[in-house]
């Protein structure tokens, strides 16, 4: 971890970028999921051997791609949580959702799902592999927001944030080079459910994906001081091409930079494409309890989470399967809490 240097700068401090990235109040974890899986069988699971690898926790990255907790199909079978959101960016393949009151969905190619889990759910995230004759790359970020303690226990909620439904800008600077800007939340994005911390514009609540082409300039807008700033280079950014900077500091890839809030911060690409990831947040500035998938305020509340899904199971879980899958040939759609069916223009 370092520091800017004298004199200041955009770049509060550095970390390098592990499985789990670090993150400000109000996020609690991050973290990027990037597999090339091979063609799908006829259980949408890997037509590869599966031999050496520790089904059931297999995080380690063979062949350009792990199972996870999966045994058949990659993905988290189903798992609890309460007091904090979940939001699953599907940048690339598909993900199928199933939880404890029912709702159940498939969602990817740039599709949002911004889950919360309140009082309690169980869910599971599967990642189908549909292809059959080509390979099935996977890619997408979940991320963690806090609930405060007063909606802590608000009902289950999720929304779908279709891909068409997404902002997507492109910005062109003065030498053709350009910045996509694709915002899933912040100012022009779609609402988030409505318990949601980032419901409150005094939130300044901003998730966006940047794509900067090869010596691309853009600018980060000044948000206020209270503001907590992370900025992730997830992709390029090779300092052999030249890398990129952050008003005038270079920047390593795969590192996060927290930056300062209150000033614009200058973004350019020097030498190769990149793509960088930004959360920014007011703090809720509440204790956390955290264990496993429960994120409470303190250690009782804790305590009463787990003995509630042991009593109550938050619901049940109303399918076959720890990790069902939907047939291949079914497209993106979602069926909400209250039976709702929803599918996507595009």
């Amino acid at each position: 971890m370092t520091a800017s240097g004298p004199g200041g700068g955009a770049i509060l401090r550095t970390v390098p970028l592990g499985l789990v990235w670090p993150t400000l109040d109000p996020f609690l974890f991050c973290v990027h999921h990037d597999d090339d899986y091979p063609a799908g069988d006829d259980a949408l699971g890997p037509a590869a051997s599966l031999a050496g690898r520790n089904l059931g926790n297999d995080f380690e990255v063979r062949d350009g791609w792990r199972m996870y907790h999966g045994r058949t199909v990659p993905g988290f079978p189903r798992h609890p949580h309460r007091g904090f959101e979940t939001i699953t960016l599907a940048r690339r393949g598909h993900i199928d959702h199933s939880d404890s009151l029912g709702a159940t969905a498939r969602f990817g190619r740039g599709d949002v799902q911004w889950m919360t889990a309140g009082r309690g759910i169980v869910h599971c995230e599967m990642f189908p592999l549909i292809e059959r004759d080509r390979r099935n790359p996977t890619e997408l970020f979940q991320i963690w927001l806090n609930l405060p303690r007063a909606r802590k226990m608000v009902p289950p909620h999720f929304t779908m944030l279709w891909a068409d439904t997404i902002p997507r800008e492109v910005f062109t600077d003065a030498h053709g080079g350009t910045c996509e800007v694709v915002t899933v939340a912040g100012s022009g994005a779609p609402r988030p459910p409505p318990a949601s911390w980032a419901s409150e514009p005094e939130n300044h609540v901003a998730i966006w994906t940047l794509a900067l082409s090869h010596g691309a300039r853009w600018t980060i807008p000044a948000a206020p001081s209270r503001v907590g700033r992370m900025l992730y280079l997830f992709s390029g950014g090779s300092f052999s091409e030249g890398g990129v900077t952050v008003d005038g500091q270079a920047l390593s890839p795969r590192t996060a930079a927290e930056l300062k809030p209150d000033a614009p911060v200058d973004l350019r690409a020097s030498g190769g494409p990149a793509e960088l990831l930004l959360l920014q947040g007011a703090p809720i500035d509440e204790p956390i309890a955290h264990h496993g998938p429960f994120v409470m305020n303190t250690p009782a509340g804790l305590r009463q989470a787990f003995f509630d899904y042991q009593r109550t199971g938050f619901g049940g879980w109303p399918w076959e399967e720890d990790g069902p899958v939907h047939p291949r040939e079914q497209g993106r759609f979602a069926i909400h809490l209250d039976g709702r069916r929803e599918e996507p223009l595009g």
